[in-house]
């Protein structure tokens, strides 16, 4: 595969073969960021376990002390005084059957994360098949189906993210964006090192955290030392 320029300049800062410590990789991954935009930083954690399994399954959230960089568009489903908490919390879009239809008829996706009150499943329930595959189905371990929507809506807003295994037991997510610079990032990537380590499963033989890889939106990978997380 051909890179540009700029990702070939990337490149050269980072040594080939080597694993990075945490605080080296982060802050070289920020002098990676070449784009004109400001760039995400992502991580990528191959894990040693098998997704296909209940009891292996790795998921939940945890709020970034630093946020993701992000607007995040929020849509609740709740009724009465729970949607009336929602929208004084800074909700973007509140309601429940006119949302579910607006959904469904209407093919409106126009929001980065969904959260539902507990009496609301029902309704939920329908939007499965659009939802589950984008990774937006609300669900309690991720605290998106909560009684507190008001508190939901609080945390997504300052910088809550969700962790889970894609079908290659890699977890994906950001941890905030290359102007943050290096002291921001590395506070993040702790708090989700440490919430990805607490969710280990208790059926995981062997090596539990296989490879760890940060990288820009448009950057190169660097490989973490992963014996550094305790394995």
């Amino acid at each position: 595969m051909k890179h540009g320029k700029k990702y070939n300049e990337s490149a050269k800062l980072i040594e080939p073969g080597k694993l990075y410590d945490a605080e080296e990789a982060v802050a070289t991954v920020v002098k990676t960021a070449t784009a004109k935009f400001d760039e995400t930083v992502e991580i990528h954690i191959r894990l040693g376990v098998d997704s296909r399994h209940a009891d292996q399954q790795v998921r939940g959230a945890v709020v970034l002390p630093n946020g993701t960089g992000k607007t995040v568009r929020i849509l609740v489903l709740a009724k009465g005084d729970k949607a009336d908490a929602a929208k004084e919390a800074g909700a973007d879009y509140v309601g429940a059957e006119d949302m579910v239809a607006k959904i469904q008829n209407e093919n409106w996706m126009e929001f980065d994360v969904v959260i539902a009150s507990p009496d609301m499943m029902g309704l939920v329930g329908r939007l499965g098949k659009v939802l589950g595959p984008r990774g937006l189905m609300p669900s309690p371990k991720a605290g998106t189906v909560t009684p507190d929507v008001a508190k939901a809506v609080t945390e997504a807003k300052a910088g809550k993210i969700e962790y889970r295994l894609d079908k290659t037991n890699i977890i994906h997510c950001p941890i905030g964006k290359a102007s943050f610079g290096a002291e921001k990032l590395q506070e993040n990537f702790n708090t989700l090192m440490e919430a990805v380590i607490k969710a280990k499963p208790e059926a995981t033989k062997g090596q539990y955290i296989r490879s760890c890889v940060l990288a820009t939106t448009m950057g190169p990978g660097i490989k973490l030392n992963v014996a550094k997380f305790g394995n």
